[in-house]
């Protein structure tokens, strides 16, 4: 047991997962849940992600050495007010949000008031089903986990977080903040929007009614990840909103290349492109499956 108390603040799917995959292997005496509705407090206890629900926030805080902060980015700053007055003296704070500079200058600063310790961590899992039904203890399994530790951080504190992650299997890199936010805006970031963009102009009601029915598994692929929480990906645009807009620019720009190719009927920079994608992706698909990649 690495903790006598869990408390998850948003008991979703990241936040069902991290208590399932914690009581499964048995790393904390109590996991604790926080949730804003009282319906949800059955789909907590049917899922089996806490060993308690509540919707009182300070109970659910109160003695615990491990937060987790599971929240949309823009509920983290007002949680993290609201809960110093339970916050244990020497408690971890963490959070999965998918920006991090932003998160990272605010709570740190705000949860050393209580004399407790804010890290910022991003787990690179998930999926496009929300709440704790869809939770899986298997979810970070072989995920990088990314954590974001300033020059304030406390090293033990810093270890005991990464030591949780990778009991949950996964894979931790450390990162600071600024770069972390530029370059997920392009791995993450970037096909979120990517997918949105595609299903907003591919399945417009205003096409013929025919076209949704020619869309198959390539476009059900691609689109994916277009199913996923819009109050999530909103907050998560606009906190990363330069570096999300300057990948937006890039993508375009190949968009461009491409179009520019066609335009001239010019079969070779066609081909090219194609083979190109192909060749990257294959290398990246080798390296992620080889064991000498960690």
């Amino acid at each position: 047991m690495q903790f006598r108390k869990i408390t998850i603040v948003g008991v979703g799917l990241l936040g069902g997962s991290i208590g399932l995959a914690a009581r499964q292997r048995r790393l904390a005496g109590e996991v604790a849940g926080y949730v804003r509705r009282k319906a949800s407090l059955k789909d907590c206890e049917k899922a089996g992600a806490v060993d308690f629900a509540t919707t009182d926030l300070l109970a659910t805080v109160s003695n615990a050495d491990l937060i987790f902060l599971c929240t949309p980015l823009a509920q983290m700053r007002s949680l993290a007010e609201q809960i110093l007055p339970a916050l244990k003296r020497g408690a971890i704070v963490t959070d999965v949000g998918s920006v991090k500079a932003e998160v990272v200058r605010e709570l740190e600063s705000i949860i050393a008031k209580a004399g407790a310790h804010f890290i910022g961590s991003h787990p690179m899992a998930g999926g496009e089903k929300m709440g704790v039904l869809a939770a899986r203890a298997d979810l970070f399994k072989c995920a990088v986990n990314i954590l974001t530790p300033t020059k304030k951080s406390n090293p033990a504190a810093v270890r005991k977080l990464e030591q949780f992650w990778q009991s949950l299997g996964a894979r931790t890199l450390r990162l600071d903040a600024a770069q972390h936010d530029l370059l997920v805006s392009r791995t993450s970031h970037l096909p979120h929007i990517t997918a949105a963009a595609l299903a907003n102009l591919v399945l417009n009601p205003a096409n013929p009614k025919a076209q949704a029915g020619l869309c198959a598994t390539g476009f059900r692929d691609t689109t994916r990840i277009a199913s996923g929480s819009p109050e999530m990906w909103r907050d998560i645009a606009l906190a990363n909103r330069k570096n999300v807009s300057q990948s937006v620019d890039a993508f375009v720009g190949e968009l461009k290349k491409f179009q520019t190719a066609l335009k001239k009927n010019d079969v070779k920079a066609v081909e090219a492109f194609f083979t190109s994608a192909k060749e990257r992706r294959d290398d990246w698909c080798a390296c992620c499956a080889s064991p000498s990649s960690e």
